[in-house]
């Protein structure tokens, strides 16, 4: 008899499960994305059937007359955790509180599962706004720009001022473009947020950001960042400063806070990437290294350093009266990475005296650095209140300093520049590559002064990106199988939803037909019953599976959404919950 018992367990117990391989859209694939969660993220789902059980022991318990009737099957009911205190259950309580107590607990319980479900089943999902010199003027963007060590704080501030509609922000602010890339459950909101709050924060009306700005989600968000982080959208196609920045973005996101050692104040919150943002950072820099190491995209690139050399040997000519570059006497503004890269240009076309202004200046100083570095060039370094009578002496003048106001203006031109210059009648060229800009608009308006900026060096771009064509293209192709990696990760993430009701709805059904048996069990032992629930959580876990993988396995968004349709309507999850719901209600009076 017991025998029999066993067998018609297990056996209705495949029958209910079977069905799920009627289903084409739901065979199993033998693909499952690497960056699966290897620990179930719905073991607080399904432990949530073994509350009520242990509960209603724990009242029996209370009741010694009750104890003997307590059905066996609860004595292997895994510890969940959700915990009742014992104090609070007064001895002798009657068996239909129990039962009313119980049904509170477990309806509380399933309001919390559903308001995650709820969450978790709208996809937080990336957008990325921002503009770039391809699509905004140097005078927005440089209304925009976020100094690096403010990434953080400024990402921090965003999802505060989002009221909590924008949940991972990442900021990336270079001399060519300013990014932010947020996380959200909804575009529009979170798209409204960071456009009120780069209006705010810039000065600049919304019809001004609207006609800069541009908005990306989801895919194509994604595909940004990476051919961002590729040089593919760079000014410079290939260039390796933008892989740098673009780590440093990431290494922003994932920061931790940092604590004043002697107040205990937090100076600096921790990063806002979350795991979403976080992921594809970490992806776009893989990828970018990728291109680099497996294209010729950056062999012989050129930078905006060496684009700015390459712009003033075509334009000095013409601007100074046929004085060529390698004979004009040349003056620089900072001494940070890219006037390391301009020396070095420099150098190859013949320049081999050079007037270094700096803030700090001496040994140990950034300029005495460069200066050591490159001692084949006759250095000659002044602090900044030496700049204008510098550029007095000098025939072209870059610009590369960290400054967020001009510090080249008309006045300052005009009276102490100009004047002195007018003895000699030979014009000033000044190029200027810093973001924002280190030399007022209107300087170019003066007589005697070239004014160039980095939107002057669309020239040179134009012909480094026709020879690069080819390389563009093999890069591309390895971008899209780095894409395709990370959006087989995200879409996992939307399919959690279904696998917890999916797997809560086997377990109902395991669990009915365990009751329905359990009178035909009632003379096994505590281990020969625990041994048969194991094995028919077992059955239910090897059927489960084959679907489950499908379900994480990587698909285009319209088959993945088509797949999780088919697999609820087919298994009724939806309507389960409801009868569960309804159910409860209906039965949630006392037993007399």
């Amino acid at each position: 008899m017991q025998r029999n018992a066993v067998h018609n367990l297990l056996v209705g117990l495949a029958c209910g499960l079977m069905l799920i391989f009627h289903s084409p859209v739901a065979t199993a694939s033998s693909h499952i994305p690497q960056a699966t969660p290897k620990q179930c993220p719905l073991h607080a789902t399904i432990s949530a059937f073994a509350t009520p059980a242990r509960f209603l022991k724990r009242v029996y318990s209370a009741s010694p007359a009750a104890t003997n009737s307590l059905p066996a099957a609860f004595s292997s009911a895994r510890p969940s955790s959700l915990q009742l205190s014992a104090s609070t259950l007064q001895p002798g309580l009657l068996v239909d509180d129990a039962d009313d107590a119980a049904t509170a607990v477990k309806e509380a319980a399933d309001k919390a599962k559903t308001a995650k479900q709820k969450v978790a089943g709208t996809t937080l999902d990336v957008h990325a706004i921002g503009l770039s010199i391809h699509h905004a003027a140097v005078d927005v963007r440089e209304k925009l720009a976020i100094a690096q060590a403010d990434w953080v704080t400024a990402a921090a501030e965003l999802i505060e001022y989002s009221g909590g509609v924008i949940e991972e922000a990442a900021v990336l602010s270079t001399c060519n473009r300013f990014e932010l890339y947020l996380s959200s459950r909804d575009q529009r909101a979170a798209n409204r947020a960071a456009a009120a709050w780069l209006a705010e924060r810039s000065g600049l009306t919304q019809g001004a950001l609207r006609r800069n700005l541009f908005m990306l989600s989801g895919e194509d968000a994604s595909w940004h960042l990476l051919r961002v982080s590729a040089g593919l959208d760079s000014l410079i196609v290939g260039e390796g400063q933008i892989l740098a920045q673009v780590n440093a973005c990431h290494q922003a996101a994932i920061s931790t806070e940092t604590i004043d050692e002697l107040t205990g104040d937090v100076t600096v919150p921790a990063g806002s990437g979350g795991k979403v943002l976080s992921r594809l950072l970490n992806q776009a820099v893989g990828a970018g290294k990728r291109v680099r190491s497996e294209t010729s995209i950056s062999k012989g690139a050129v930078s905006i350093s060496s684009a700015a050399v390459e712009f003033s040997t075509a334009r000095l000519p013409k601007d100074l009266n046929g004085l060529e570059l390698n004979d004009a006497r040349v003056l620089i503004a900072g001494a940070g990475t890219m006037t390391r890269l301009l020396v070095t240009h420099l150098k190859s076309h013949g320049v081999s005296k050079v007037v270094l202004i700096n803030r700090s200046v001496g040994p140990g100083s950034s300029a005495q650095t460069l200066a050591d570095e490159h001692d084949d060039v006759d250095w000659d370094i002044r602090t900044p209140d030496q700049l204008y009578a510098a550029m007095a002496e000098c025939d072209v003048a870059y610009m590369s300093t960290s400054a967020v106001e001009p510090i080249v203006t008309v006045d300052g031109l005009e009276a102490n520049v100009l004047t002195a210059r007018d003895a000699t009648k030979s014009p000033l060229s000044i190029v200027d590559i810093s973001v924002p800009r280190n030399v007022e608009t209107a300087v170019d308006e003066l007589d005697g002064v070239f004014s160039y900026n980095v939107d002057d060096l669309k020239a040179v771009v134009a012909r480094n990106t026709a020879s690069r064509k080819r390389e563009i293209i093999e890069a591309e192709m390895l971008l899209k199988e780095e894409l395709g990696d990370f959006l087989g990760w995200h879409q996992s993430l939307g399919a959690v939803p279904t696998i917890a009701k999916l797997q809560e709805r086997a377990e109902s059904m395991r669990a009915e037909e365990f009751s329905k048996n359990e009178k035909k069990l009632k003379n096994l032992s505590d281990k020969e019953l625990e041994a048969v629930e194991r094995l028919s959580r077992g059955i239910v876990n090897k059927l489960l599976h084959g679907p489950m993988a499908h379900l994480r396995a990587p698909e285009g968004i319209d088959e993945k959404r088509r797949t999780l349709n088919t697999l609820s309507a087919l298994f009724k999850l939806d309507e389960s919950a409801q009868q569960q719901k309804g159910g409860r209600k209906k039965g949630g009076g006392k037993k007399k």
